[in-house]
């Protein structure tokens, strides 16, 4: 095992972070959709169901434009080469929750497949070092958004 400073460990979750901004720009512009439908996608990825008042939240949009994105990404307009998603024992999107149930999108499940690999290969303990460690940095992460859009609230009034 190397011996790593904490600056590694931050350099190293940078270094993803940056890459997995590359990954998702590539797979937006093969999909031929918009990074916020992609990070829509991905928000529906998670286990659970998300309102679309949920969804608007998560991808800091306002409500009108949240109902604009499942629109198009439940109508699969703007796909470069026809919708890769499909729905899933939905037969009414306008009520419905949406989440993973919902959808099927290969391009994003074969990158999660590939993580969910690495994730069994690590040791009990090392898989819950690591899930401790990415659920303190995400709130980290909250946080800092959050401030972030305080900060924008105020400066608007």
């Amino acid at each position: 095992m190397r011996d790593l400073s904490s600056e590694d460990v931050v350099g190293a979750l940078h270094r993803f972070g940056l890459e997995r901004d590359r990954l998702r720009t590539a797979q937006a512009r093969r999909l031929g959709i918009a990074l916020a439908d992609l990070d829509a996608l991905e928000h529906l990825e998670l286990p659970g169901r998300l309102t679309q008042r949920d969804l608007a939240v998560r991808l800091l949009l306002s409500s009108g434009a949240v109902t604009f994105l499942v629109d198009r990404l439940r109508a699969g307009r703007g796909w470069s080469a026809g919708s890769p998603i499909r729905r899933i024992g939905v037969p009414h999107w306008s009520r419905s929750p949406l989440g993973r149930s919902c959808l099927e999108v290969p391009e994003l499940d074969r990158y999660h497949q590939s993580m969910r690999r690495e994730a069994a290969q690590l040791s009990p303990t090392a898989r819950s070092v690591v899930a401790d460690f990415l659920s303190a940095v995400t709130a980290h992460a909250a946080d800092a958004t959050a401030e972030l859009q305080r900060r924008k609230a105020r400066q608007a009034k």
